[in-house]
């Protein structure tokens, strides 16, 4: 532990908001309730015809999606296949709830031979300025049959589109900002949006089956277990052994990832809890626009405002989404939270 003080300005720092680690870790235990049930449910559709609907369990999910091999890739070609399949679904039904959309494309490439065993499963790049490059969603090829089928929807729809690519190229394209700001990343903001659009890729069907959409939930378990591990270690005195053990009953990541995901919330305190908290603060903004404009609310309207001034704080990310919901409705703006 970094100790109290300094662990509550990590908190303050990587969230950009006022949170307390109890807080937080209450909320990732009631998050991971949530998301345990819709698991178990959806599991149950997927493994019918391998067990009977009462032994469908959680620990009985865990154990398929870590341990089957039929649930894994065969070949290099199928990881690259599944990522250009993904991308191109997504881009087809963007201009459903984005209004502004990036002139920079985005495309998948391998994650070169030299560097892949260096490599995380993949990574985004953003265009060059000015045109020069496109974004590029790199997937990593080495050793298919430890890559996970029910993960490369989510990935690509996190890295690339409507995730990364669209918010970051986006953001580089708005011509009144500055650079600083164009090129700013706020963790909290930017992969809180990261996290938002495995969601709401869910909610425009580009899922292609009920094993890949297990995979969002799959994820969905890994950043909210953070919440309740990053503060364990760093405010209740956890050993690694009780982080550990937290993530494998909780999550459905293997041993390995688990203790190198435990190695970086005990060397970089607080990071790990932005992903999460950004991505229900985006939610939550989105509800309270929802019930404020009732018809009038449009989703792409939404997104434009979200995406529309480059990476901000949350606070500030607040403000502007009250803003448009006072402007839409020629109502009171609520008090920013």
């Amino acid at each position: 532990s970094v100790g109290k003080v300094c662990y509550e300005a990590e908190i303050r720092r990587h969230t950009t908001l006022e949170l307390s680690a109890d807080q937080l870790h209450q909320l990732g235990k009631d998050e991971l309730n949530k998301i345990h049930k819709e698991i178990v449910e959806l599991g149950g559709k997927v493994f019918s015809d391998q067990a009977k609907p009462e032994d469908i369990n959680l620990a009985f999910i865990q154990g398929k999606l870590r341990d089957d091999p039929a649930l894994f890739f065969n070949s290099a070609q199928e990881i690259q296949d599944a990522a250009n399949a993904a991308l191109k679904r997504a881009q087809a039904e963007v201009p459903q709830v984005f209004g502004r959309r990036p002139k920079a494309p985005c495309v998948v490439r391998p994650i070169p031979d030299y560097e892949a065993p260096f490599s995380p499963i993949a990574y985004y790049r953003p265009p060059e300025p000015g045109g020069g490059k496109p974004g590029e969603y790199f997937v990593n090829l080495l050793n298919p049959p430890t890559r996970p089928r029910y993960e490369a929807e989510v990935l690509a729809f996190h890295e690339s589109v409507p995730g990364h690519h669209l918010q970051i190229a986006i953001a580089q394209e708005l011509p009144e900002l500055p650079a600083f700001r164009k090129h700013a990343y706020n963790t909290a903001y930017v992969e809180g949006w990261g996290l938002y659009s495995e969601r709401l890729a869910a909610e425009l069907g580009l899922y292609s089956d009920d094993l890949s959409r297990l995979g969002m939930l799959s994820f969905d378990t890994w950043r909210a277990s953070r919440l309740v591990v990053d503060t364990g270690l760093h405010a209740k005195g956890w050993t690694r052994k009780q982080a550990e053990d937290f993530m494998f009953a909780n999550t459905m990541l293997a041993k390995n990832n688990i203790e190198n995901e435990v190695d970086r919330y005990i060397s970089w305190p607080g990071q790990a809890l932005a992903y999460k908290v950004g991505q229900l603060r985006i939610l939550a903004l989105r509800k309270e626009a929802e019930q404020a404009l009732g018809a009038k609310f449009k989703l792409s309207e939404f997104h434009d405002v979200v995406l529309g001034e480059g990476p901000l704080p949350l606070p500030v990310l607040s403000e502007q989404v009250h803003a448009w919901i006072t402007k839409e409705a020629g109502a009171t703006a609520p008090a920013s939270k």
